[in-house]
């Protein structure tokens, strides 16, 4: 048999061949006189082992183990180390199935996804109530509120999924109460107002006391009480902190630092 012969019976292509031929997975067969290969039976035998084992999803390197006998992994023991591997992928397949689902759920009932998605239900529901109060606020939405989403969609990208978890539920249970977003909506109001103040601006106390008022006495205690709010008071120049503060113009980041003091001598 000529190569296309055999690359047509055994249902590879041509360039599979030589590349099996190059890499020692099949012999190389004698040539003819005019320089062509001549494939036998015992040739479309091993091609046909090899079309089997990467079916069954063996990468070469580990198909010319099992080819090498003796000199390799016996085979049993490459299907096994695949069957785990398989289902490894199996596993991740299903969790990003079940993400994409509660992504796709997201759009459905809140009529699209937030520009900070894809986001955790409990996160894409404050947005979708941000969002209905921002349409009911007069005006375009304060700036301060797309910059508290980003945040909020940082935040839960990082550090431990429960911890993230609850401090999104925590959240949800500060907005929940009767006017508690509207109260939001006009604190990111004032802290719009002060883009090009000065740091020390009269109106940074009134903007910091009105955020330290929004976050409720049962969120402080169970954030983390006094120790949590008066580290983060006082752990201004870490580097995180320090990113988070340059979000923000002078006045602003100054009110938003001011508020944190004060919601840490509240816990005190």
């Amino acid at each position: 048999m000529r190569i296309g012969e055999l690359a047509g019976l055994i249902g590879v292509s041509t360039r599979a061949v030589r590349h099996y031929h190059h890499l020692g997975l099949l012999p190389e067969p004698e040539r003819r006189a005019n320089g062509y290969r001549e494939y036998g039976l015992r040739d479309a035998v091993a091609l046909a082992r090899v079309r089997r084992l990467t079916e069954l999803g063996l990468g070469l390197d580990e198909v010319r183990d099992v080819l090498a006998d003796d000199a390799g992994r016996a085979l049993h023991e490459v299907l096994t180390e695949l069957d785990a591997d398989l289902a490894r992928q199996e596993e991740e397949i299903r969790s990003r199935r079940a993400r994409l689902a509660s992504v796709r759920r997201q759009a459905d009932e809140h009529g699209g996804l937030p520009a900070e998605g894809p986001v955790s239900d409990e996160l894409a529901a404050l947005f979708a109530e941000m969002a209905r109060v921002s349409a009911a606020h007069p005006g375009p939405e304060p700036a301060m509120a797309a910059k508290e989403r980003e945040v909020l969609a940082l935040l839960e990208s990082t550090g431990g999924a429960e911890g993230n978890k609850r401090m999104v539920e925590l959240l949800g249970e500060a907005v929940a109460a009767p006017g508690a977003m509207q109260q939001m909506y006009e604190v990111y109001g004032l802290l719009d107002a002060l883009v090009e103040a000065a740091a020390d601006d009269p109106r940074v106390e009134r903007a910091a006391q009105a955020l330290a008022d929004c976050i409720p006495e049962a969120v402080v205690a169970e954030a983390g009480g006094e120790e949590h709010w008066g580290r983060v008071a006082t752990e201004a120049g870490g580097s995180f902190m320090a990113a988070y503060y340059a979000h923000f113009a002078p006045a602003q980041a100054e009110a938003v630092g001011r508020a944190i003091q004060l919601v840490a001598e509240r816990a005190r």
